[in-house]
């Protein structure tokens, strides 16, 4: 299966040449080579890590002879041959000598990576090694085959377990603490890259805690170690052999390496390990709020010093948050123990929290710390996200009752609820226009929006907005925070400036 892999936009090849006459002029460092210990780590793991080989039966797409051979990804005869055949299809696309174009269904293969952590025969490879796969073999350093049974996965970190039967003793790696590392400590990634088997490469840690948006739990580890297509589910290890990370995804113009890849730190990886062995399955706390990021505006807003935390948008009525008494506008800053600068960290502690577990919540509230006591309900997967539908914006109500902020505000109304499919549970004032040039623009409110509260007290008309507005402005603030509710009664925070 494929490394995931992600393009970026621009490639500053400039830097090449620099760095090539800064080389010539001062020489080659004499640690360039890299530590010695590199050959005693990869002789003590090798054996330990493993190509995970899958097949998938898929409808055939084309006709006769001149379908094109299924290859494994990166494979170096993979364009001779897509070039080979297009030759050989008919003007048109058809097939040639009156070939038929509805082949039965067949089979596909693909490799990955995987490691042994159990001499029983547990393994452990990336999610989108084996997706949708109906058969899974596990291929010993040796070359010996070995079909393997799926424990089970977890999307959201791309992690899958294997089983299997050993025919011979094998060898099993351990893991190490991610927490441990340092930058630019060394690491080595052992794979299967472009389906060549057994390789082994080496580089340093160049970032920890990478967040590159791929899922809601990132915490990447960023190394220059050589990890190409195929590396997908290989172990990244540390000088003492420890696993410290599962290699996942690339950043790469073509699929080859140029430096950039990152793995699932180990820390993620144990824990998952643990529950997918001993559940089949992910078992999540879940504190049942919506959050968002505490900007300086925000922060500035509600007193908060410096800016830090998860800002409470919403809170879920059959969340375990609810009874403990968190609401919307309070500001997250630590959860069991552990400082929380911003939303991520709130959801990576959450879900690393055992279901069930009575935890110390602590919040800022109109600028004052509280501490909540919360006992963890269990994240429900998949979890059901609604994604937000752009519609035409209605035409402006005709009668606006006041303007502020570069808004024009409506009381709520049947008319505007109907307009706007306002649900009868939301109040508030309507946002009916915003001016293009307005600082709400940029914040993207919109018509249909419906102001809850200014500066955490409820409002219902124009003027009780203008009346906070102007008692902020004398206060000397530089903005206010709005509650704001789309129509299905989902909220956020939206801070805009008074100036």
């Amino acid at each position: 299966m494929t490394a995931a892999t992600i393009a970026p936009t621009r490639l500053r090849l400039g830097l090449v040449a620099l760095a090539v006459s800064a080389f010539s002029a001062f020489g080659t460092p004499a640690l360039a080579r890299g530590p010695e210990g590199i050959a005693d780590v990869a002789e003590k793991v090798i054996d330990a890590v493993v190509n995970i080989s899958t097949s998938q039966t898929v409808e055939a797409k084309g006709g006769g002879s001149n379908t094109m051979p299924q290859l494994p990804p990166g494979s170096p005869f993979e364009e001779f041959f897509d070039d080979f055949f297009k030759n050989r299809r008919s003007p048109g696309g058809g097939s040639k000598g009156g070939e038929r174009g509805d082949n039965p269904p067949r089979k596909t293969n693909s490799l990955g990576s995987g490691f042994i952590i159990d001499t029983s025969g547990v393994a452990v490879t990336n999610n989108h090694v084996i997706a949708d796969a109906d058969e899974i073999n596990v291929i010993l350093n040796d070359g010996t085959k070995i079909k393997a049974e799926l424990v089970g996965v977890d999307k959201k970190t791309d992690l899958a377990v294997l089983k299997f039967k050993p025919t011979k003793p094998l060898v099993a790696v351990k893991f190490g603490d991610s927490d441990k590392l340092r930058l630019g400590d060394w690491v080595v990634a052992i794979g299967n890259p472009f389906s060549l088997g057994g390789t082994v490469t080496a580089g340093i840690v160049s970032a920890k805690n990478r967040d590159i948006s791929s899922g809601p739990y990132d915490s990447y580890i960023q190394t220059d170690a050589s990890i190409n297509r195929g590396n997908s589910g290989g172990p990244l290890f540390n000088l003492d052999g420890d696993v410290i990370g599962v290699n996942t995804l690339i950043i790469s113009p073509s699929g080859g390496s140029i430096g950039i890849g990152f793995a699932v730190p180990s820390k993620t990886v144990v824990a998952v390990v643990d529950q997918l062995r001993q559940f089949g399955e992910l078992r999540r706390g879940w504190l049942g709020v919506r959050i968002q990021s505490v900007t300086d505006e925000i922060a500035e807003s509600l007193n908060i010093k410096p800016a830090r935390g998860a800002l409470v948008a919403g809170i879920d009525d059959k969340g375990p948050a609810k009874p403990a008494g968190i609401e919307p506008g309070d500001v997250v800053v630590k959860f069991d123990g552990k400082d929380v600068k911003d939303p991520k960290d709130l959801s990576r502690v959450v879900a690393d929290t055992a279901v069930g577990k009575e935890v110390d919540v602590v919040i800022i509230r109109k600028g004052q710390e509280e501490i909540k006591k919360v006992t963890l309900g269990r994240l429900q997967d998949p979890e059901k996200v609604q994604a937000a539908v752009k519609t035409d914006e209605p035409a402006p109500e005709k009668t606006v009752t006041q303007k502020a902020l570069g808004l024009d505000l409506a009381a709520l109304s049947k008319d505007l609820r109907t307009r706007y499919k306002i649900k009868d549970s939301v109040k508030g004032v309507v946002v009916t226009n915003v001016d293009a040039n307005s600082d709400a623009a940029e914040k993207r409110l919109s018509a249909g929006d419906v102001i809850v509260e200014v500066a955490q007290e409820s409002v219902s008309s124009g003027a009780d907005i203008q009346k906070r507005v102007d008692q902020l402005k004398k206060d000397g603030k530089k903005s206010v925070l709005l509650l704001v509710s789309n129509g299905d009664g989902e909220l956020r925070f939206v801070a805009l400036s008074v100036q």
